[in-house]
C-alpha cells in the first residue's frame, strides 16, 4: 500500500496553554531520555526544568507563558510528536512551521540535531524574555465563515504604513499580526475595527517578533549561536518566505543567516509557506504537531485563500471533510490517533 504523503507543520508561541499542561507526561512518557537531556540544559542555566513545568499542579500564564519557559515546552512537545508519527503509513515530504515553529522545523527536518535545536530555541526564548521590546496585536481579515472582509487587508496595510514603529509581523492565514512599540500598538488599537469574534487581541508575553525592532536580538543571536550547529536538512524545509531548503542542495551558512537574520527581523509569511507546501509537494494531508490545536484554523484559512480543492469558506471546507480530514492536528484527541504509532 502506498504511503500517505504529508507535510508537517510545527506550531509557534501561544500554543502551550492551560489545556496543554501535562502534555509531555501524557503523551511522551516513553521519551524520558530525550526530555531529561533538555532538562539538563535548563538546569545548567538555572532554569526550571521542562519536567517540573509540565508537571505543575496548575497552569500559570506568568510562569508557563514566559518566553524562556514557553519556547522550550513547545519545542519539546512538537519534536516528541514528530518522533511519534507513524512512518509506516506516512511519507513526510516537507516540514514547515509558524514563527518560533521554524526552530522546531529545523530539528524535525534534520538541519539541527535535537540537542542543538533545543539549545537554539531555549536561547532565543531567553533573549526575547530578557531583551524583547514592544509587542504584537492580532486581528482577523475574515468574517465568521472565513470569507475575506472587503477592503480590510488594504486598510490594515495602510495603518502599518502610517503609524511609526508599526510593522506587519506575521501573515497568519486569515489573520494579520502587527508588531510594534508600545506607543505604536496603542495608536493602532485606537483605529482598529472591533470583531468579528474577540479581535483585536493583544498577545501576552510577546515582543515585537519578526520586525526591525528586534535587530539587536538578531545581532546577539549571530554572535552567540554558532554556524557549526547547522547542517543540511534531511527533509525539505519551507521557511517564512516560502523558500524551500532542499536536502543536498542547501547551504548551511545561508540557513544560519536566514534563521538568525531575516526570520527574526522581517515579516513571517506563514500563509505563503502553506501555499508553497501544497502547490509544490501536493500532499495527501497536512499534519499539525502539538501542543495545542489553535494553528489548525490558520492552516485551513491559508488553503481557503488559494481555493485549494475548491474550498472557499469554512462551511465548504467542513462539508468536504467527511471521515478523512485534510488537516490533522495532534492537539485534537479525535485526530491524534490517526497519525501516531500504535
Amino acid at each position: 500500500m502506498a504511503k500517505i504523503k504529508a507535510v508537517v507543520i510545527c506550531p509557534g508561541r501561544g500554543t502551550y496553554n492551560k489545556g496543554e499542561l501535562g502534555y509531555l507526561h501524557r503523551f511522551h512518557g516513553d521519551r524520558r531520555a530525550l526530555i531529561e537531556r533538555f532538562d539538563r540544559q535548563r538546569t545548567e542555566l538555572g532554569q526550571p526544568t521542562l519536567s517540573d513545568l509540565d508537571g505543575a499542579s496548575a497552569y500559570s500564564s506568568a510562569v508557563h507563558g514566559r518566553g524562556d519557559n514557553a519556547s522550550g515546552l513547545i519545542f519539546a512537545c512538537s519534536y516528541a510528536d514528530y518522533l511519534a508519527l507513524d512512518r509506516d503509513r506516512f511519507d513526510i515530504v516537507a516540514v514547515t512551521g509558524n514563527s518560533m515553529g521554524w526552530y522546531s522545523a529545523l530539528a524535525c527536518g534534520g538541519a539541527l540535531d535535537a540537542d542543538h535545536g533545543f539549545e537554539l530555541v531555549n536561547a532565543m526564548g531567553a533573549h526575547m524574555q530578557r531583551d524583547g521590546i514592544g509587542g504584537q496585536i492580532v486581528h482577523t481579515l475574515l468574517d465568521e465563515d472565513w470569507r475575506a472582509i472587503p477592503g480590510r487587508r488594504e486598510s490594515f496595510m495602510a495603518l502599518a504604513d502610517a503609524i511609526p514603529d508599526l510593522h506587519i509581523s506575521i501573515e497568519l492565514g486569515g489573520m494579520i499580526v502587527f508588531a510594534g512599540s508600545d506607543e505604536a500598538l496603542e495608536a493602532l488599537g485606537e483605529q482598529l475595527p472591533v470583531g468579528p469574534g474577540g479581535f483585536p487581541m493583544r498577545l501576552q508575553n510577546h515582543a515585537a517578533f519578526h520586525s526591525p525592532l528586534l535587530e539587536a536580538i538578531s545581532d546577539h543571536a549571530r554572535r552567540t549561536l554558532p554556524l557549526a550547529w547547522f547542517g543540511l536538512p534531511t527533509v525539505p524545509l519551507i521557511d517564512g518566505r516560502g523558500h524551500i531548503w532542499r536536502p543536498h542542495a542547501s547551504d548551511p551558512a545561508a540557513l544560519w543567516d536566514y534563521t538568525l537574520g531575516h526570520q527574526i527581523t522581517r515579516c513571517y509569511d506563514f500563509t505563503g509557506a502553506i501555499r508553497v507546501a501544497v502547490r509544490e509537494f501536493a500532499p495527501d494531508c497536512l499534519i499539525v504537531l502539538g501542543p495545542g490545536e489553535t494553528l489548525g484554523g490558520a492552516v485551513i484559512q491559508s488553503l481557503l485563500a488559494i481555493g485549494w480543492r475548491g474550498w472557499g469558506s469554512k462551511s465548504t471546507y467542513m462539508a468536504a471533510q467527511g471521515d478523512t480530514p485534510f488537516v490533522l492536528s495532534l492537539g485534537r484527541a479525535d485526530q491524534r490517533g490517526r497519525v501516531i504509532c500504535g
